[in-house]
């Protein structure tokens, strides 16, 4: 059986998969080129979630950008991987906000430090962002200290003006962080985002935005509160949802209208090497949705051990690879900290 996602696909349809893709054209699988979607904005090369990084992802040709949004005391949409923010912000250095440090519990898990939802969006603005990853990423942390963390009006905002300039569609995918979490403490972030759509002309299925959650209610809810289209998150190992069968997949399209799997939940990997592809994008299609995988990173950190280069964590090595797979298995769109490099591959694609 081949495992995916802790979880097992036949070897039937895992092979009927590899034969169909096998006997179609490259040429008609590449018919349509697939998304660029800035994961954080060029989170490989400055502070993620900084109008920095999503400046650098659209001038990289970049046809979305993402914002993770969670809330503040006072109800404002700001764009932060995480509520805890000690991590990619200069908190835990301010005295001022000593005080502010907590130990929650988050989706199950206990997290201490600092929360957004703890903060006005007056106090956050007086903090600056910083790499997440700075082992990894050393260039990019040379920008820390430069940036407030903005609010999803920002980015939205940015992404027009952007879109004016260089005549070219710019859309924003935020993704509702925690939503279950933040509803329980009264600050719901559905109708928020929802009224945010409104405000900015954005409340429609043609409007260039994907709403995305791994959790299923909100996006249930969300349904009921705007016609932007949106997507099923899924890791690999247990989910919410059943991406494992088609009747599954078929399933999420009842409520979503499209699904961001880990990619190697489309390209699995085995023994180091990227495998044949399963059958998840023929499943989602068949049921209408699109599919963008998450998250492919150059760093050899994130890479099968056969695509890695050089010796340390740190060093680029073949995301090339992985981008060429995923556009071979024909995804719609894709993740990328480093969304110069999947432009890039998009029109130099090498399929077997």
């Amino acid at each position: 059986m081949a495992k995916l996602a802790g979880m097992s696909l036949t070897r039937r349809a895992f092979a009927a998969s590899a034969a169909v893709l096998a006997a179609t054209p490259a040429a008609a699988r590449m018919g349509r080129r697939p998304l660029v979607i800035a994961h954080r904005g060029a989170s490989g090369e400055r502070p993620e979630h900084t109008l920095s990084a999503y400046r650098l992802a659209i001038a990289q040709g970049a046809d979305f950008i993402e914002p993770d949004l969670v809330s503040t005391k006072d109800g404002h949409l700001v764009a932060r991987h995480e509520n805890e923010i000690s991590g990619t912000t200069d908190v835990a250095r301010r005295p001022e906000f000593a005080a502010r440090r907590a130990e929650k519990v988050i989706d199950g898990e206990k997290v201490a430090g600092w929360f957004t939802e703890d903060f006005t969006l007056a106090e956050l603005k007086t903090l600056r962002a910083r790499e997440r990853l700075p082992h990894l990423r050393p260039a990019s942390a040379a920008f820390d200290g430069q940036e407030a963390i903005p609010t999803y009006q920002e980015v939205v905002d940015l992404a027009k003006t952007e879109s004016r300039r260089l005549k070219r569609t710019i859309g924003t995918y935020p993704e509702m962080k925690h939503p279950a979490y933040f509803r329980g403490i009264g600050l719901p972030l559905e109708e928020r985002l929802a009224e945010a759509l409104k405000a900015n002309g954005l409340d429609s299925r043609t409007a260039p935005v994907f709403v995305q959650c791994f959790e299923v209610e909100p996006l249930k809810r969300f349904m009921a509160l705007s016609k932007a289209r949106r997507v099923m998150l899924v890791a690999q190992g247990p989910a919410p949802v059943d991406v494992t069968s088609e009747a599954g997949v078929k399933a999420i399209a009842a409520f979503a209208d499209g699904l961001g799997p880990e990619w190697p939940l489309v390209v699995p990997v085995a023994d180091g090497a990227l495998g044949p592809p399963t059958p998840l994008v023929g499943w989602a299609h068949a049921a209408g949705l699109q599919v963008h995988p998450w998250t492919v990173r150059a760093e050899n950190n994130f890479l099968p051990a056969k695509l890695r280069r050089g010796t340390s964590p740190g060093d680029h090595g073949d995301a090339e690879a992985v981008f060429d797979a995923l556009q071979c298995a024909s995804v719609d769109g894709v993740f990328s900290d480093f969304p110069g490099l999947a432009a890039k591959a998009r029109f130099h694609v090498r399929c077997g």
